[in-house]
């Protein structure tokens, strides 16, 4: 009689994954002079969407906790009174339709897709393979000088994104860079620590050679968070080798050091002779301030910043911005938003929308601060992850002073707000409650896929 042998069961897989397909899909090139609009990622986060409900069906599993579902759902109100006030419905359907995709349906499906912290890695170094890629690309194109348009020369870097979506590289490559950085300072194993250094350090040329003067400013402000949240004596560590690299990369870039220290001088020159970029980013602003004061409560409608531009802004605005280069011929970009993400809440969705998306953000980097402050107390697993999500919705809110949505890049935005989400809302204090005789543990501390509290 021949005896059985043991086989085991195959290890099923995670139901992350089709998020990590949506980070992945951001490595396609956008066609050239395409407006930069919803892509395949954007398809692909829908699916996602319904994929994780279906789940839910199926798995008769517990939905969103009161307090997840109350952070996340809270822009919805903001969002259907602005729709209702939009010029027209089929402005209004599609501004809601973005903004809570970005906002309340995405992120929800990653908090309840991402199991554990496993799966929060895994999508972490999905950011970080993605922001090598775009780099690389970057970086060849300012080498070669077949990039987008800066000063009279194809230099800058873009990636993939073409010159109509100048900050999607950035975007991508400070994603990654956060990622590294939160899971170079965490406390798992050498090998990944010291893989994750490097990327971070490769990464800082990329980023420097796309001359986005807000991805700088956030990325910066971010990884000083960072530093200073792993511990004070590790930050003044880091931050000495860090300058002694940015002397280095500084010096070894050439002819394109002159033009980061004049791009770097710019950011100061706001009253002094500021550039034509300058001029116009804070000409919107006062448009949309302007917007705010005649409709301070409700704002003018999705999508009706462009409507009511003209109208309130001063002569010192430009028709657009002049894009080439990268693939691409000569487009004169029309200047649609006012490239400040809170002053177009407040513009088009008043002080109702503003609050209550500002609001949740601001409850999730609460709630997500305090998991981290438990978790340096406890010495628990997981403090990468708490960098990692404190990062990325530092970052965010820090960019959208200088950005607001928009471009094939914009997905990405929901899925770091998904995993800030899971940090912040979902994320287990500690091991598994036993459970009774003849009943299954329920809740977080029993199962990993509920959310907790």
């Amino acid at each position: 009689m021949a005896l059985a042998l043991p086989l085991k069961s195959p290890r099923p897989w995670p139901p992350v994954l089709p998020v990590a397909a949506v980070i992945a899909l951001i490595a396609l090139p956008v066609a050239p002079g395409g407006e930069g609009g919803a892509g395949p990622a954007d398809a692909l986060s829908a699916l996602a969407v319904l994929y994780c409900a279906v789940r839910l069906l199926r798995r008769r599993s517990r939905p969103l906790s009161r307090r997840a579902a109350v952070v996340l759902g809270l822009p919805v109100a903001g969002l259907t009174l602005a729709a209702l006030g939009a010029s027209s419905p089929v402005e209004g359907l599609a501004g809601l339709g973005r903004y809570l995709q970005v906002f309340v349906l995405v992120p929800a499906a990653v908090l309840l897709l991402v199991r554990d912290r496993s799966d929060f890695r895994l999508l972490a170094w999905s950011f970080v393979g993605l922001a090598g890629w775009q780099g690389a690309v970057g970086v060849h194109q300012y080498v070669t000088h077949t990039g987008a348009s800066y000063q009279g020369e194809d230099l800058r870097a873009v990636g993939t994104f073409g010159p109509q979506d100048v900050m999607g590289m950035a975007t991508v490559v400070s994603f990654g860079l956060v990622c590294a950085v939160g899971l170079a300072l965490g406390r798992a194993d050498v090998r990944q620590r010291l893989v994750a250094t490097a990327c971070a350090g490769a990464l800082l040329l990329p980023l420097a050679v796309s001359f986005s003067r807000g991805a700088w400013i956030a990325t910066t402000v971010t990884c000083a968070a960072q530093l200073v949240l792993a511990g004070l004596r590790r930050a003044l560590t880091v931050a000495a080798v860090v300058a002694a690299m940015g002397v280095i990369l500084v010096g070894g870039l050439g002819v394109g050091s002159a033009m980061l220290q004049e791009r770097i001088s710019s950011i100061t020159q706001v009253t002094d002779a500021p550039d034509q970029s300058v001029t116009d980013r804070y000409t919107m602003w006062a448009a949309a301030v302007g917007m705010w004061r005649e409709h301070p409560l409700t704002g003018v409608g999705l999508k009706g910043f462009p409507e009511h531009r003209d109208a309130h802004a001063s002569l010192a605005l430009s028709s657009g911005s002049d894009t080439e280069g990268a693939g691409s011929g000569f487009v004169r970009q029309p200047l649609l938003s006012p490239h400040n993400m809170y002053l177009l809440v407040l513009g088009e969705q008043g002080l109702v929308g503003l609050l209550a998306l500002a609001g949740g953000w601001l409850a999730l980097l609460v709630c997500a601060l305090g998991r981290l402050r438990r978790a340096h107390r406890s010495r628990a697993p997981g403090l990468d992850c708490a960098l990692v999500a404190c990062g990325l919705l530092v970052w965010q809110l820090t960019d959208f002073v200088y950005a607001d949505i928009g471009g094939p890049s914009t997905v990405l935005t929901a899925v770091c707000l998904g995993l800030v989400a899971w940090w912040a809302l979902a994320e287990p204090d500690g091991p598994p409650a036993p459970a009774a005789a003849g009943r299954p543990a329920t809740g977080a501390q029993g199962d990993p896929e509920a959310v907790a509290r």
